[in-house]
């Protein structure tokens, strides 16, 4: 019998591509790092930052990998690898995490949770916190001036009993571990320096790496000395100066009082209080909330402010200025209540000038002359003292309330509106809605135009005046996020 035929063993074919590494070599990579991680032999925010910074090396190191990996394939005869889904999503996954980590870097985190008012106990990935106290004194020079730098962190000014200056610092560090801490706070000493007539305070914590020093400022020198503060992060208080006041404050709240030099400030989203100044008081830039009290000396107000403007009893006039409105008095004996949507003063002495929009305006007590410009808003005059008067409105109404015993001349006209009058000597043309004529002996000229809206003239008492005086306006909250809104 014949034996059978045995078949050929059979053979696995030789692979017809050469499988990649790069997958392998990345997770490699990534472990290490996470183990050195947990060791502690890595910072994560050091390690964020070169992250965030050098991410596109990982993309360049593929490139590298598959390159060579292409040209090995080639001289063995086989075809390379593609990069198939998982190395398109990995791909996608670098650029989207680095794209985003690129961007968060560039936000400034400090700025950001002294913004939104956030402690640094709040967040632990911002680092366990540190506090350091340190003292710092000596003999100020006679008729110098102080200039304090401080990047984060409040500043409290006020009066020594002796010749010399005293600083108190309350300094706060976030950072791992206290050896790191140590560290910070060896490398940002507060530093005084005297240069001719200037003495400088120096916090010396502008840049430190990528950590989070922050230092109170306590600071007592003699009345006589002139006081400039630049801040970046942190409150201001200034109290008792017979020289001059000068601050410069970023996402603050800064306080100013009895101070008889003037008072100078540019404000970044930021609110101030001034009260009890013997001179003139300067304020610009962009502000919360701005209140202004007892000011003998004139006050200047030039920029955008974007919560409210509360002024009581301005001794030498007003002036202020912004994109939406701009008033100028000679003096203010009560006060004055500014926001986005309303504008009441009461005892105020002209000459006046107001030009606004779309705001009510609510004027009591006037004295002098006034030139008054409004629209989208209702205008309502109550005169003490008749002066020359020019109103224009447009899209709202005049409201005029004048003494009953006075003398003035009326040429009034209501394009689109009414005219409607107290005082019976005033001759009404209801066909070209005017009002003309003079009341008494004559007197001071009263000029009024409005577009679509009507016009009162009405008599009033001294009682009615008086029920007509805004409430005193109420100082202003801590800073908060500015509204879109401005005045």
């Amino acid at each position: 019998m014949a034996s059978p035929v045995q078949a050929p063993p059979s053979q696995i074919p030789p692979p017809r591509y050469r499988r990649s590494i790069s997958g392998p070599i990345i997770l490699i990579s990534i472990g290490t790092l996470f183990l050195l991680g947990t060791m502690g032999y890595l910072n994560w925010a050091r390690l964020g930052y070169l992250f965030a910074h050098y991410w596109p090396v990982i993309l360049i190191v593929a490139g590298v990998i598959k390159l060579i990996e292409y040209q090995a394939a080639q001289r063995q005869g086989l075809r390379a690898s593609g990069l198939g889904v998982g190395g398109v999503f990995l791909i996608i996954a670098v650029i989207v995490l680095g794209l985003t980590a690129t961007q968060v870097s560039r936000v400034d985190w400090g700025q950001l949770r002294d913004q939104i008012n956030i402690d640094d106990n709040d967040f632990t990935w911002f680092g366990e916190k540190f506090t350091y106290e340190d003292q710092l004194a000596q003999a100020f020079p006679s008729g110098a001036s102080l200039h304090v730098a401080n990047a984060r962190g409040a500043v409290n000014v006020s009066t020594s009993t002796d010749n010399e200056i005293h600083v108190s610092v309350h300094k706060r560090i976030n950072a791992e571990k206290q050896s790191d801490a140590d560290k910070y706070n060896a490398a940002t000493k507060p530093q005084i320096t005297v240069s001719g007539n200037t003495v400088t305070l120096n916090a010396n914590n502008q840049s430190v790496s990528d950590h989070r020093v922050a230092e109170d400022l306590d600071i007592s020198l003699p009345r006589k000395a002139e006081v400039s503060i630049s801040t970046h992060s942190g409150d201001v208080s200034v109290l008792g100066r017979d020289g001059d006041v000068e601050i410069a404050a970023q996402h603050n709240e800064v306080s100013a009082s009895d101070i008889n030099g003037k008072v100078s400030l540019n404000l970044d989203h930021s609110a101030a209080r001034v009260s009890q100044v013997s001179s003139d008081v300067s304020v610009e830039g962009r502000a919360n909330d701005v209140s202004l009290e007892d000011i003998k000396g004139a006050v200047h107000l030039d920029g955008e402010f974007m919560e409210s403007v509360k002024l009581v009893k301005i001794g030498q006039g007003v002036i202020f200025k912004s994109s939406r409105t701009d008033i100028q008095l000679a003096r203010l004996d009560g006060d004055l209540d500014l926001d986005s949507g309303d504008l009441q003063a009461t005892n105020v002495t002209g000459p006046i000038r107001l030009t606004t929009r779309s705001k009510d305006i609510r004027l009591a007590d006037i004295s002098g002359d006034l030139r008054l410009q409004d629209e989208n808003g209702t205008v309502e005059l109550h005169v003490k003292k008749l002066g020359s008067m020019q109103v224009e409105n447009r899209k709202g109404d005049i409201q005029l309330y004048i003494p009953e015993k006075a003398s003035f001349q009326v040429d009034a006209r209501a394009s689109g509106g009414e005219i409607e009058t107290d005082f019976s000597s005033l001759k009404i043309d209801d066909s070209q809605t005017t009002a003309t004529g003079n009341v008494g002996s004559g007197g001071p000229r009263l000029v009024l135009n409005n577009e679509h809206g009507t016009i009162q003239i009405r008599k009033a008492s001294s009682s009615d005046q008086e029920s007509e005086i805004p409430e005193k306006p109420k100082p202003p909250h801590s800073p908060t996020e500015p509204r879109v809104t401005e005045n």
